[in-house]
């Protein structure tokens, strides 16, 4: 499976467990549940806010 940021568009994806990415071109985690991206922002304190609000379901859809 191919994924694409739907942040910055990039392909520069890391594996960081089942299911579950990281953007090294713009440092958010992306999940995949029910072939829906979800995104989150790493805060300094290492806890997780998504940004699920500020894309809508076509853009965090992903094709199997």
């Amino acid at each position: 499976m191919l994924v694409i940021c739907p942040n910055c568009r990039s392909k520069n994806i890391g594996i960081i467990g089942p299911e579950q990415y990281y953007c090294w071109d713009c440092f958010i985690e992306l999940s995949v549940q029910n072939n829906m991206l979800h995104l989150h922002e790493v805060e300094m304190d290492g806890s997780l806010s998504s940004l699920d609000d500020l894309f809508s379901d076509e853009e965090r859809r992903v094709e199997r």
